[in-house]
């Protein structure tokens, strides 16, 4: 699921949740909707993180082969 993607890769990376909602130029509690499955990111939101964890947005969503 993206919720559990979102929070694996953070954590792999290291960062803090604070860090990637600087990042992406959200709230903090914007970005911990996503990681508890409260919201989802738009397709604009999926391309910055992607983009800067330098994976798929398949990876991202799960559907796996970065």
């Amino acid at each position: 699921m993206l919720k559990d993607q979102l929070q694996k890769i953070r954590k792999k990376h290291n960062k803090t949740q604070q860090e990637i909602a600087d990042i992406l130029g959200i709230t903090q509690s914007a970005y911990a909707y996503y990681e508890t499955g409260r919201n989802e990111p738009d397709i604009e939101t999926l391309k910055k993180l992607a983009d800067y964890y330098e994976t798929s947005i398949d990876y991202l969503v799960g559907r796996y082969g970065n």
